[in-house]
C-alpha cells in the first residue's frame, strides 16, 4: 500500500515484524542495558509469554527512560514479575546448562501456580452445546457470549499483565479455541437471550480479513434477530494501528464493519488502550477516525497497573485523547488475580482514588468510563469507594455485571482494608459471615448450566420489540 496522507503528515507503510525470547539479545535498543538485565529478561520470559513488534520499540517506548518507562513496563519482561524463589530456581536451572526441556518442566511448576484461569472461567463459563462441553465458547453474564477464533489466539504484541496469559505459553489444556462459526451459530440460536457477541482472544484482528470473516459473515446470514451487537476484543489499535490503515487488507477490513453496521447491528471496537502515548501517534489517531468512519463505535478499557498508568493524570489524559477521537472510555478495570499481579496490582482503595482524581479532570465526555472494576467469579464489581455506615469505616461495593441478573446495581459493603487488592481479600462490614450472593454462587458452581438455563426464560418476551427495530433499520438504509 502506498503512503497515506493525515492532516500534514504523511503515514509510511510498515511491515509488521515480531521480536520475541530468542531475539532479546539482538534488538538494538536493549544495548544500553547491561547483560544481567538482559539475562533475567531472559529469565522471566521463560514462565511469562513475551512478544513485541518494531511499532512498539520505535514509535512507543521512550528508551531514555527505561526501565521506568511505562510502555516498556508494559510489553518488555520485567525481574520483578516472578517472585523471588521462582526467579532464583529458574536462575539455577539456566546456570546448570539444562537442557530446553528441563526448562520448559521448571516453568511449568511456576505457572500451574499462577492462578492459570481466574475467576471461574475453565470451569463455570464454558457452556454445553448438545450434549458436548464448548471449547471456544465462554457464557458467563445472560446477555454476552464470548467466542475465540482459533486463528487468533496470539496478539501483535503481548501485554506482560495480561491474564490470558495461559493461552500463549503452550498450556493447552487451558486454552479456548474454536475453527468453526457453525458451532457459535448453533449456540446462539439456541440461546435467544444472548445480544452480544464478544470475538475475542489473544486479538482476532491479528487474523486476515479473509479468514476474520468466515465468523462474522455466518452472524450476519444466520436468522439471529435476538443478535443486536458484534464486539471484537483488540489491542490491535494501539499496538499496530497499521491494522487499520496501511496494512493490505485494511480497506477490506473496514468494508467487514460497514457490513455489519448495515445489518442494523452495532459494531463495538473494543480497543484496549493502556496508557495515553499509545493515543498520540498519527498512526494511532488514524486507525480510530477510519474505524469510526464504518459507523462502528471504539470503547476503551484498561487495568489500572503499578509501574504503567497508577495515577490520575495519565488516566485524564488517556480519556481526554479518546474523547476527542470520539471514541468513548468504557472500564477502568482493576488488574486480575493471575500471572504476575503482584507485580502490577494496585491497592483497590488506591485504584478508587486514581479513577476518582482522573474523573474530576474530564469533561462530562470523558465521565463514561466504569470503575475501578474487578472482573471477579461472581461479576464484574466496582469500587465504589470508602464511606462509613453504622458507624464502621466500610468500603461500597456495587455488581456492575454478574453470573445472576438480579444482582446488577445492587450495592454491598465490606470492612475497610487498605491493602485488599481483589474481592476474595475483603471481608463483609457489619459482623456479616458472607457477602449476599456467596450461597448462591455455591449453588452455580456445583450446576453452572442450570444458571445458563435459566436464563433462555428470562429474555424470549423482549426479542419482538429488537426484531422491529432491526426491520425499520433495515428498511431505512
Amino acid at each position: 500500500m502506498n503512503d497515506v496522507l493525515f492532516g500534514d503528515r504523511t503515514l509510511v507503510p510498515r511491515r509488521f515484524k515480531a521480536l520475541e525470547r530468542k531475539d532479546l539479545s539482538s534488538i538494538p535498543q536493549l544495548a544500553r542495558l547491561g547483560e544481567g538485565e538482559i539475562r533475567a529478561m531472559e529469565i522471566v520470559a521463560s514462565v511469562l509469554p513475551f512478544r513485541v513488534n518494531e511499532y512498539v520499540t520505535s514509535e512507543l517506548i521512550d528508551w531514555a527512560r527505561v526501565p521506568d518507562d511505562p510502555m516498556f513496563q508494559l510489553t518488555f519482561p520485567q525481574r520483578g514479575m516472578l517472585r523471588d524463589d521462582d526467579f532464583a530456581m529458574m536462575e539455577r536451572v539456566f546456570a546448570s546448562g539444562a537442557p530446553s526441556e528441563a526448562i520448559r518442566a521448571a516453568a511449568r511448576a511456576i505457572q500451574h501456580r499462577l492462578n492459570p484461569h481466574p475467576a471461574g472461567q475453565m470451569e463455570l463459563n464454558t457452556p454445553m452445546l448438545g450434549d458436548a462441553r464448548t471449547r471456544g465458547i465462554q457464557h458467563k453474564y445472560r446477555e454476552t457470549v464470548l467466542f475465540f477464533p482459533a486463528q487468533g489466539q496470539t496478539c501483535h504484541a503481548y501485554c506482560t499483565y495480561c491474564f490470558r496469559w495461559p493461552q500463549f505459553v503452550g498450556l493447552d489444556d487451558m486454552k479456548f479455541a474454536s475453527r468453526e462459526a457453525d458451532e457459535l451459530v448453533r449456540y446462539l440460536a439456541d440461546h435467544e437471550e444472548v445480544t452480544d457477541v464478544l470475538i475475542t482472544g489473544g486479538d482476532p484482528l491479528l487474523m486476515k480479513t479473509s479468514i476474520l470473516r468466515r465468523y462474522v459473515e455466518p452472524l450476519l446470514a444466520a436468522d439471529l434477530p435476538h443478535l443486536a451487537s458484534i464486539r471484537i476484543g483488540t489491542k490491535a489499535p494501539a499496538y499496530w494501528p497499521y491494522r487499520f490503515v496501511t496494512d493490505p487488507d485494511a480497506d477490506d477490513l473496514l468494508r467487514l464493519f460497514e457490513e455489519v453496521t448495515r445489518s442494523g447491528r452495532t459494531l463495538a471496537l473494543m480497543a484496549h488502550y493502556s496508557h495515553p502515548r499509545e493515543l498520540e501517534t498519527a498512526i494511532a489517531q488514524r486507525a480510530v477516525q477510519r474505524v469510526r468512519s464504518t459507523g462502528a463505535v471504539v470503547r476503551c478499557q484498561a487495568p489500572i497497573l503499578r509501574h504503567v498508568n497508577d495515577d490520575a493524570i495519565a488516566w485524564a489524559e488517556m480519556w481526554r485523547l479518546q474523547a476527542q477521537l470520539g471514541a468513548v472510555p468504557y472500564y477502568a478495570f482493576v488488574e486480575r488475580d493471575t500471572g504476575a499481579s503482584h507485580w502490577f496490582e494496585v491497592p483497590l482503595v488506591d485504584a478508587w482514588r486514581i479513577v476518582r482524581d482522573a474523573l474530576a479532570r474530564v469533561s462530562g465526555l470523558a465521565r463514561t468510563a466504569r470503575g475501578p472494576s474487578m472482573s471477579a467469579t461472581p461479576g464484574k464489581v466496582t469500587v465504589d469507594g470508602p464511606t462509613h455506615v453504622r458507624g464502621e469505616r466500610v468500603l461500597a461495593l456495587r455488581f456492575l455485571q454478574a453470573r445472576e441478573p438480579d444482582w446488577v446495581g445492587r450495592p454491598f459493603f465490606a470492612r475497610y482494608d487498605e491493602r485488599a487488592t481483589w474481592l476474595d481479600q475483603l471481608e463483609p462490614a457489619f459482623g456479616e459471615a458472607e457477602f449476599f450472593f456467596e450461597p448462591e454462587m455455591r449453588r452455580i458452581r456445583q450446576d453452572p448450566d442450570a444458571t445458563r438455563s435459566a436464563f433462555r426464560t428470562l429474555r424470549r418476551r423482549r426479542l419482538p420489540v429488537i426484531a422491529a427495530a432491526r426491520a425499520e433499520s433495515t428498511e431505512g438504509s
